[in-house]
């Protein structure tokens, strides 16, 4: 296991046993799930056996396993107990259904996931977004650091600190060991930019950036996901020794020399079905060329994964859940049943989403199996999913490190209904761009914030010297050929804007700036963005913002209800011009008046 893996790990253990009451006699009492028709996911046979839960792990399995004198019994007879699903693709973006991160926690567990992948967060979120989860009954979420090309899928939105541009392979492992200290469990490139046909295509990755991104993070213990959806693209994939391909490959039938060349290099293969589904909304769709394509290439996706998995190459199961139409946790349980429909078993859509995800993942040595020694990430379930794998939905119980966090008798920590973090203190002085290693005052890593897409704005935000001497924030930008063009600069008020802060106690925001005409003042919380109208000439001028002057951003993650205080995240300067127009600005000394 790599660095980040462990951390992730400790932090979930950490949280929950912290959560249990009489947390040093809960760890150590054995929980004894007694009479399950266990599937174990090594192999072998349903059986029924007990099974022996001690400290978070499993310390016996079998018919004759004996309950320990003072253990907790569950009789789970007429049940089936599987090793927790995992889900090795999903996005916890605000965008999604559930929208929270406890939403989204709650969901997984409800559905047995007990282990997934977030590929949608800025690396400085990493250790808060850790923090986080560790107060609440949560899977074990491993974070992937995200990586593409400059007009590639994934750097079409957001900021080069979400996800990091190459262009060559000295870039690519330049990047690479800028994030080692993040501990990423993962790095997720997004090689591939064909866009089904249905829109204009994004660049792709070179054959030689993967392959120096894949070796240099193996250098540093991390595995590689990438975002490949195209037969030529799968074969670059192959020849990177990518770990995983995190998608279908889904734009012709796979040929064999393709199959051959992935189960060669022993690259895992998670179709994401659920996300391709044409039918996955439930409602009728309209005959269009757009439906045409995507009933077409789903039928390839079907029949890619089949021909696959028959050739022994190892499927495991993700879902893109957090994109539209693909909720969280449910989707996870849809993958199995779509893997069903592509003609594989129940019993091999179980093993994709347990044992064979896990070993993908470098995990299998940790979980993903119900064997002594392992993880007790157990879910409980009515019926026999390996013979009808519906009844994975079914979920009677579910236990994460050992302890219950779905199912009866089981009572959620408080931090599951919540929206955030609770809110902390923040400190006057926002950012006065004097400190030698970039960051604000606060210690948080500015972020550009331009528009999206392929052809987007093109800015440059750093820190220069002004006439009089120290330093100021300087913008300028180009603005694309688009619709409402813009570009701004975002100063987080805490790492990886994850933690709300708690602004209470002051009026508003204090600023000098300099510029050429109009631009927005937006403070962004966790419930909507609020925004103001500043102007800008050549000289200085300081301008004091009280947060009575602010309104709510239209259209931009607009929350509802008034003003609060407690739940502040961002500061951004930001500005719009007429598309191919240049915007300028200059920003200094900004604090909490």
């Amino acid at each position: 296991m790599g660095r980040g893996r462990r951390t992730a790990g400790l932090w979930i253990a950490a949280g929950l046993a912290a959560l249990a009451s009489g947390a040093s006699a809960a760890e150590s009492r054995a929980t004894a799930i007694v009479g399950a028709t266990v599937f174990d996911a090594t192999g072998a046979a349903p059986r029924p056996a007990n099974v022996i839960i001690r400290d978070g792990r499993i310390v016996a399995v079998g018919p004759k396993a004996r309950v320990p004198k003072g253990a907790k019994v569950i009789d789970a007879r007429g049940k089936a107990l599987l090793p927790g699903f995992f889900d090795v693709h999903t996005h916890w973006t605000p965008g999604g259904e559930p929208k929270v991160t406890p939403a989204i926690a709650n969901a997984y567990i409800a559905a047995g996931v007990t282990t997934v992948n977030d590929f949608h967060q800025q690396p400085e979120s990493f250790a808060p977004r850790r923090r986080w989860l560790g107060t609440l009954a949560a899977p074990h979420v491993n974070f992937v650091a995200r990586m593409s090309t400059p007009g590639g899928h994934g750097a079409d939105w957001a900021d080069e600190a979400t996800t990091k541009w190459l262009s060559s392979p000295q870039d690519a492992r330049t990047e690479v060991k800028a994030l080692v200290p993040y501990k990423p469990d993962f790095i997720k490139a997004f090689t591939d930019g064909w866009r089904y046909g249905v829109s204009a295509d994004n660049t792709s990755m070179d054959q030689g950036t993967l392959s120096a991104l894949v070796d240099e993070a193996h250098k540093n213990d991390i595995k590689v996901l990438t975002h490949t959806v195209t037969i030529e693209r799968g074969r670059i994939a192959a020849r990177a020794k990518v770990d995983i391909i995190a998608h279908s490959l889904q734009d012709q039938p796979i040929d064999a020399e393709t199959v051959a060349m992935l189960k060669a290099a022993g690259t895992a293969y998670a179709p994401t079905l659920a996300v391709y589904d044409p039918d996955k909304t439930g409602r009728a769709q309209p005959d269009t060329p757009a439906r045409r394509q995507s009933i077409a290439k789903f039928a390839f996706a079907l029949t890619n994964v089949k021909a696959l998995s028959d050739a022994g190459v190892n499927v495991v199961l993700g879902t893109d859940a957090g994109m539209p139409g693909t909720p969280h946790g449910v989707s996870t349980l849809r993958e199995m049943e779509l893997l069903v429909q592509a003609g594989l078993t129940p019993t091999q859509a179980l093993m994709a989403g347990t044992s064979n995800a896990a070993r993908a993942l470098g995990e299998i040595s940790d979980r993903g199996t119900i064997e002594a020694g392992k993880r007790a990430d157990l879910v409980l379930v009515s019926g026999a999913p390996w013979t009808d794998i519906a009844d994975v939905r079914k979920t009677d119980a579910v236990f994460v490190d050992g302890a219950l966090v779905h199912g009866r008798g089981f009572k959620a920590p408080a931090a599951n209904s919540q929206t955030a973090m609770p809110a902390i203190k923040v400190a006057a002085l926002i950012d006065d761009f004097e400190r030698a290693d970039g960051r604000s005052s606060l210690d948080t890593l500015r972020l550009n914030d331009m528009d999206g897409g392929i052809d987007r704005t093109v800015q440059v935000a750093q820190v220069i010297q002004r006439a009089g001497g120290g330093g100021a924030l300087s913008l300028a930008a180009r603005m694309a050929a688009k619709d409402d063009p813009s570009a701004g600069v975002i100063i987080p008020l805490t790492r990886g804007s994850v933690e709300p802060v708690d602004a209470r106690a002051f009026k508003g925001v204090r600023f000098e700036l300099r510029g050429a005409g109009a631009y927005d003042f937006d403070i962004n919380t966790t419930n909507g963005a609020w925004r103001t109208e500043v102007s800008a000439g050549d000289d200085w001028r300081t301008l004091e913002i009280p947060f009575s002057a602010l309104k709510r951003a239209a259209g931009r993650g607009a929350g509802t209800g008034p003003w609060r205080g407690d739940d502040l995240l961002e500061v951004e300067f930001a500005g719009s011009r007429a598309p191919g127009q240049k915007l300028w600005l200059e920003i200094d000394n900004v604090t909490f008046y």
